[in-house]
């Protein structure tokens, strides 16, 4: 799934970061998608939570025992097909893309040799 992604999202500037037990993908610093064992989880938002969800092989994001409302769990059945990869990855980058870009946070920058 990861090199898949790679290749979906090659000329785009992304950046991968280790999240969820698993790996996100994320544009101007904000989630797009991430993957681990289980799925794919797809950032959505909340606009388009209910109709995200109402797709087949997809589950609202539950993470405590609480559903977590713009983010939708795929399981792997569902991005089998690169047509189905490719749906949920325009979902999400057309939530994302709407998203100010986040400021690198202290913890990122290159310390001072």
């Amino acid at each position: 799934m990861l090199e898949r992604l790679r290749a979906a999202l090659a000329g785009r500037d992304f950046r991968e970061q280790r999240m969820f037990g698993g790996t996100c993908f994320l544009i101007n610093g904000n989630m797009l998608v991430g993957t681990s064992k289980r799925g794919l989880l797809v950032r959505v938002g909340k606009a388009a939570h209910a109709l995200a969800v109402a797709r087949p092989h997809a589950r609202p994001m539950e993470m405590g025992g609480r559903s977590m409302e713009g983010y939708v769990h795929v399981a792997p059945e569902g991005t089998a097909a690169a047509a189905d990869l490719r749906g949920w990855l325009d979902l999400a980058l057309r939530f994302v893309e709407t998203l100010p870009a986040k400021a690198k946070s202290a913890g990122s920058r290159k310390k001072p040799e």
